[in-house]
């Protein structure tokens, strides 16, 4: 007759299913561990006939439950897996005002040149107004031209900033994100230093994706006491002596 599962497999089986940590869900359940016994003990659990049943029966529920399957998990971790973060959140170097004007002079968009020019001409009106002669008032200053775009490529012989540009923080608008980056990306918080875009941990996915495929194996190390050691020891002294006296 095949053993039932105890309550307290029952517990870390639940508690696994959680945190997907064997050895927390090892404590989680109310187990005494000490040194790295839990990890030890939690691994051997994970193995038992009637906790891997168990485990096989709740997972098969709550896909049901909520109509997702291991594919559907498997394909949304790897878009995470895959995505890059770039196509969120950019550190940009454009060029500086300087670096594509005319003589490496102050460069203006349309909108701020002809800004300029009113103010200018405003001005003029003023001064002519006042009698100042029309051949002593400067003409209007178009510095480095017009054309100014802070996404050209800094321009390496540039005065200014010697080629290094100008580095600016670029996110996208999330409500656009393509589907994969949409799994990326996990929200924006406003904080004393300004906006933080949060992402999902790629390592994280890229850990849980190999442990499904089985391509990671959880490490079990087992702490060998002195005595236990020489127990071993003394063992395999009495065996080599068996077998030169037999020989």
């Amino acid at each position: 007759m095949a053993k039932k599962l105890t309550e307290q497999q029952k517990r870390f089986a639940d508690a696994f299913l959680v945190s997907l940590n064997a050895t927390d869900a090892y404590r989680s359940a109310g187990y005494k561990a000490t040194g790295n016994s839990a990890e030890v003990n939690a691994s051997r659990l994970l193995r038992n006939a009637q906790v891997v049943a168990y485990l096989a029966e709740r997972r098969s529920a709550r896909m049901a439950r909520v109509e997702i399957t291991q594919d559907d998990v498997l394909r949304e971790l790897r878009a995470v897996m895959t995505s890059d973060t770039n196509e969120i959140v950019q550190y940009r170097r454009g060029c500086c005002r300087h670096c594509w004007g005319a003589a490496f002079r102050y460069q203006c968009t349309p909108s701020e040149q002809e800004q300029r020019r009113k103010d200018y001409n405003r001005e003029r009106g003023k001064l002519m107004q006042q009698g100042a002669p029309e051949d002593l008032i400067p003409p209007f200053d178009e510095l480095g031209g017009i054309g100014f775009n802070k996404k050209r490529d800094p321009n390496p012989d540039c005065p200014e900033c010697f080629g290094d540009g100008r580095g600016e923080i670029f996110v996208a608008d999330t409500r656009k994100l393509p589907p994969a980056l949409k799994s990326l990306y996990a929200g924006v918080k406003i904080g004393k230093d300004g906006l933080e875009v949060k992402l999902h941990s790629k390592d994280k996915a890229t850990e849980l994706v190999a442990r499904h495929l089985g391509m990671l194996k959880d490490k079990v190390e087992v702490e060998v006491g002195d005595k236990l050691a020489e127990q071993l020891a003394a063992a395999r002294r009495r065996r080599a002596n068996g077998n030169a006296s037999g020989a």
